[in-house]
């Protein structure tokens, strides 16, 4: 049986294993990589840009239709395919939810993983060496990030309310990729709240299938 959809991009990107998230709790089929509809389909190349227009990833390709930008891909997902609600249907709390998957989107993504990750995995420096500067600047943005989630989570099992929604697989592995560095504790360890809420997440069946068994 063929999958249902197709995410085009590489499986270590934070937000393709967001969109895989959201397949695993929806019970979506899947494949990622670099072919589309059975061809390839290199990374900025005009292909690429055909698919999203600023080269970025992941796309969605489902039923003939291409979606980019990982918050509307999982919106879709959502709305389209049976399964268990990842948005609040509350008008007020609908609001909230898509407050939280902007901010994490956006401002915590770009703190956490553009400013930190990245320098970390694909390093810049002289000879491909980590630039312990750019590392340095970018913590307190980190630390920043990490105190809002914590204050967002004292109260309540997930990042709206006490039910999984998009917003929580947008976070998760932003968060799995951070708690994962070596020296991780001297980041993480003053924020029992986040330790906690990743410990609930790594029980549920999506985790271990679009997380943490993404190769």
């Amino acid at each position: 049986m063929s999958p249902q959809v197709q995410i085009y991009g590489p499986n270590f990107s934070s937000f393709v294993r967001s969109v895989r998230l959201v397949c695993e709790e929806k019970g979506i089929s899947y494949t990622t990589g670099f072919t589309v509809n059975g061809k390839e389909v290199p990374f900025k190349s005009d292909e690429h840009f055909k698919l999203h227009p600023f080269g970025k990833l992941p796309v969605l390709v489902h039923d003939g239709a291409t979606i980019c930008e990982t918050v509307a891909i999982c919106r879709y997902l959502d709305q389209v395919f049976p399964g268990p609600e990842l948005q609040p249907a509350d008008p007020v709390m609908r609001a909230k939810h898509d407050q939280w998957c902007s901010l994490i989107a956006g401002d915590i993504d770009q703190a956490i993983v553009r400013h930190y990750l990245l320098e970390i995995a694909f390093p810049k420096g002289e000879n491909g060496a980590i630039r312990v500067d750019k590392l340095q600047a970018a913590e307190p943005g980190v630390e920043k990030a990490l105190i809002v989630l914590s204050h967002q989570l004292t109260d309540q099992q997930y990042i709206v309310g006490d039910s999984f929604t998009i917003a929580d697989a947008l976070l998760v592995p932003i968060l799995d990729y951070l708690v994962k560095l070596p020296d991780s504790n001297r980041l993480v360890g003053g924020h029992k709240v986040l330790q906690d809420y990743l410990k609930r997440v790594a029980e549920r069946q999506s985790y271990q299938q679009g997380v943490a068994d993404a190769a």
